[in-house]
């Protein structure tokens, strides 16, 4: 199972210093859980603070030099500066084709990973058509505590069987991964699911193992 963590330091308390702190604690903990991809979604920043927060994550993920990946939302440049494993695109950002594209015309190194926000059958068909590697799906269920909705779990099974790896989004808690696997899911991902708790419990609940003292 996937499992892809999105980043929102609002979610933290204290003063901005304070809370890109806890922010980079959190990115650093959920390298350490094996997380497969961190997207850094802090959207409201200038170009110049999302830069060095980016940079500051990159080397938070790779100081374990575990199997987690760091994705930039939306910014290619930003992703090509800080050194980065690719983007997460927005479904009105340019395709993964364009992205790509900047990508190797600025001699970035190697495939960017490359992951589409979609809603719905249109966006996820367009994302694969334009080659992105995951199209992130959702949202599935409305809020953290509401009962599982049927329907967002048969757009889900009707999306994953569109040609592309799909996370499932929104509203997904542990007990409710499951059913999202069940329905087509190649794995999860969320802020608070992984942002709230610890990110090693939340890993090893997901994938169906014990927490192991190593991880924490």
């Amino acid at each position: 199972m996937l499992l892809y963590y999105i980043s929102d330091r609002t979610q933290f308390p204290g003063n901005e210093a304070r809370r890109r702190e806890q922010l980079l604690e959190k990115i650093a903990e959920t390298a350490r859980a094996g997380i497969d991809f961190v997207q850094l979604r802090e959207k409201d920043l200038p170009t110049r603070e999302l830069e060095a927060l980016s940079r500051q994550a990159a080397a938070k993920i790779r100081f374990p030099a575990g199997r987690s990946r760091l994705l930039i939302n939306s910014r290619v440049d930003v992703a090509l500066a800080a050194g980065a494993d690719g983007v997460h695109l927005r479904s009105g950002d340019i395709s993964a084709r364009e992205a790509r594209g900047v990508w190797h015309q600025a001699n970035g190194p190697g495939e960017p990973i490359i992951a589409v926000s979609c809603h719905n059958r249109h966006e996820v068909l367009a994302a694969a058509a334009a080659g992105a590697d995951y199209a992130v799906f959702g949202p599935v269920f409305e809020k953290p505590g509401a009962a599982v909705q049927v329907h967002g779990l048969e757009l889900l099974a009707s999306a994953c069987r569109l040609g592309i790896p799909v996370l499932a989004l929104g509203g997904v808690t542990v007990e409710k991964a499951a059913s999202c696997i069940r329905a087509g899911a190649h794995g999860v991902a969320g802020i608070r699911l992984f942002q709230q708790g610890n990110a090693a419990d939340v890993a090893a609940r997901l994938r169906g193992r014990q927490p192991s003292d190593r991880c924490l």
